[in-house]
């Protein structure tokens, strides 16, 4: 194992056909965040992972870490509707922090898990989740004052990336998972980010398809990040 120097997290050097590589991190400057997040690291607390492969129950799938270039991105005619479909809705983008409320509906957001369910909000974050590894904002949304969604965004210096989302099972017809991304996309526009990274997918079908439906949607196939052109190319 080499380390590389930029990021202070450990990864083999060269190119690996396979990946499967953590490393904890206490703290990490927004550059820091930038390079680990265009490598394909992602991060629960200060526990920093890649893998390129996972076991399934349909099989082995194929880990593809995905980014939005938001000079190329706009909204779909599906996207707008979703938009217009939340507009009730009131919307608190703030320091992150756990509290009952986000743990109640962390709890109900699980039920829709068959596999790998998560036990508690809490094995994602640290302590001190608005700060430690990094900067962390949350981006809230209240109907009649009741917390019904939230997103964890991650800032780096060029890039911002989604940590998790947890939404209420109850309100899945407004499309809730999608309507947070475009909050989370907007909310790195007005901070004058170029990348949106809102997480990992897989290259076979799979319930994450809906990240790859946003325009400016780039892929990483863990030796360099492609556009959708160039993969069609491929």
């Amino acid at each position: 194992m080499g380390q590389i120097a930029e990021t202070g997290i450990m990864v083999a050097a060269g190119k690996m056909k396979h990946i499967d590589e953590y490393h904890f991190a206490q703290q990490l400057t927004p550059a820091q965040m930038d390079y680990a997040w265009a490598q394909g690291w992602r991060h629960f607390g200060i526990y920093f992972f890649r893998y390129a492969k996972i076991q399934t129950r349909q099989g082995l799938s194929h880990v593809t870490p995905l980014r939005i270039d938001l000079a190329a991105f706009s909204l779909s005619t599906s996207q707008k509707r979703v938009s217009k479909k939340n507009q009730d809705l009131v919307i608190k983008i703030r320091d992150a922090f756990i509290d009952e409320a986000k743990e109640a509906l962390f709890d109900r957001h699980k039920t829709r898990f068959t596999e790998n369910v998560p036990n508690s909000i809490h094995d994602f974050f640290s302590p001190y989740p608005a700060e430690i590894p990094c900067v962390t904002k949350e981006i809230c949304l209240f109907q009649n004052d009741e917390l019904i969604a939230a997103s964890f965004l991650d800032l780096g210096q060029n890039s911002a990336s989604s940590v998790y989302a947890i939404y209420e099972p109850a309100a899945a017809k407004r499309s809730l998972g999608v309507y947070l991304i475009l909050l989370s996309l907007e909310y790195s526009r007005q901070h004058h980010k170029r990348y949106y990274y809102p997480g990992y997918a897989y290259r076979e079908p799979s319930h994450y398809d809906y990240k790859k439906k946003f325009t400016g949607i780039e892929s990483y196939d863990w030796s360099d990040w492609k556009t959708a052109a160039q993969l069609k190319e491929d």
